[in-house]
């Protein structure tokens, strides 16, 4: 079959690297793809992963068999409506169920109404009210911002001036919504489930990602910074009632309000004194959660979301190993940076997965804020992270930076 992978990142790049290992699967073409996908992808960079109308004439002139839709954006932007309405196969969810990772305010909603443990909010509208609010709240509050935000768009703060900071900065004028949280303390992990209206599996392999910019959890939010998995101090049971009590639930409560999802949600999960409750929820693959666990998966990915279409039975095979990822971003990350910066000293044989990086003549340069992760595998978490640092540590440039303590979390428990 011809399978057609929408988007420019590290997780499009682990989509079709896997997808090229299966044996269902004939070619694989990527729009718009990245300059290090060449080798396992016909990529199509002409085309804006935005431009729906090409994109649909693509797929139906080139017979495309699936479309596999990488980020968000055109999730929530509809094109997988635009794909099914040719009888195009997708996997990722239409408009409508994609509001689950595109409105902080659905998705807290859905869950309140369906009693889906998550951390109590308020909603406002307005920054007047919002000023009002933060002077009596309760520190640290949690403010993140209604619809997309390419994993930035959430603060916390920690005292009144951090919140006051934070309400001009998410209101940039003085309509719009922010939803304000209660902050949760605990260990957090990401579980992906694949889901079909009112089936829902889980992955039985999870992964834990670090979100903040710098080593021990400092500076601001980013798209991720890196990666592991498994996360061993996290034991089954806390799994199973994850299972139980998140991902069969709200996976039910899509499907009884008329959401048909199809394709893998994303459950950003923290593990309180009360239990499991939820942090977000995506419709799509994390990244870079999706490099580490689909480098783990032994088993096929595109038999795995035709047996999801069927409702088959879906058995997860890992390998043995952990993996461990570390992203390498430009410097300024996730604020200003510089584009064109030369990248060097990788190779593109499954060790490294690329998010922001272009040819320009005979070498990649930088193109994005995060450019490329260095993986790394082993018996065990510590090994894994000794060989992603070993890899990290092969890229020659001076425009990157990352963090030294991806991992550390589980190493300490060891």
């Amino acid at each position: 079959m011809k399978v057609l992978v929408i988007g420019t990142g590290g997780r499009e790049h682990i989509l079709a690297h896997k997808l090229k290992q299966s044996s269902l699967v004939n070619e694989i073409f990527a729009i718009p793809g990245n300059d290090a996908m060449s080798d396992i992808a016909d990529v199509h960079c002409e085309i804006a992963e935005t431009d729906h109308t090409q994109i649909v004439e693509f797929a139906v002139e080139h017979d495309i068999s699936w479309v596999i839709i990488g980020p968000e954006q055109p999730l929530t932007e509809g094109l997988a409506d635009k794909l099914n309405a040719k009888q195009i196969k997708v996997f990722g969810p239409n408009q409508a169920a994609a509001q689950i990772e595109g409105s902080k305010l659905f998705a807290k909603q859905l869950m309140q109404k369906y009693h889906i443990p998550t951390a109590e909010y308020k909603e406002i509208s307005n920054k007047s009210d919002a000023l009002s609010y933060i002077e009596t709240c309760q520190y640290p509050i949690v403010l993140k911002k209604d619809g997309l935000a390419a994993g930035k768009g959430v603060i916390i703060a920690e005292n009144y001036g951090e919140a006051e900071a934070a309400v001009h900065s998410l209101y940039l004028q003085e309509l719009g919504t922010v939803v304000f949280e209660q902050f949760l303390e605990g260990e957090e992990f990401s579980l992906m489930t694949f889901v079909n209206g009112d089936y829902a599996v889980p992955f039985d392999c999870i992964a834990q990602d670090h979100k903040r910019a710098y080593d021990d959890d400092k500076g601001p939010n980013t798209g991720g910074m890196g990666a592991y998995c498994p996360v061993p101090h996290i034991d089954k049971e806390v799994l199973n009632l994850t299972n139980e009590v998140i991902a069969q639930p709200i996976a039910q409560a899509m499907y009884k309000e008329g959401y048909e999802f199809f394709g893998v949600l994303y459950i950003g999960v923290i593990l309180t004194a009360d239990g499991p409750k939820v942090i977000e929820f995506n419709a799509r693959f994390g990244d870079p959660e999706a490099q580490v666990l689909l480098t783990r998966l032994e088993s096929d990915l595109m038999q795995h979301i035709l047996d999801l279409e069927a409702k088959k039975n879906i058995a997860f095979k890992w390998k043995d190993s952990s993996v461990v990822g570390v992203m390498l971003a430009s410097k300024g990350y996730p604020g200003n940076y510089e584009k064109g910066k030369t990248v060097s000293g990788f190779d593109l044989n499954g060790n490294y997965f690329v998010s922001g990086l272009k040819r320009d003549r005979d070498k990649f340069v930088t193109n994005g804020g995060r450019v490329i992760l260095a993986l790394g595998e082993g018996h065990d978490i510590a090994t894994a992270k000794a060989n992603a640092y070993k890899a990290a540590e092969k890229i020659q440039s001076d425009g990157l930076f990352y963090r030294k303590d991806i991992s550390n979390k589980a190493i300490k428990h060891l």
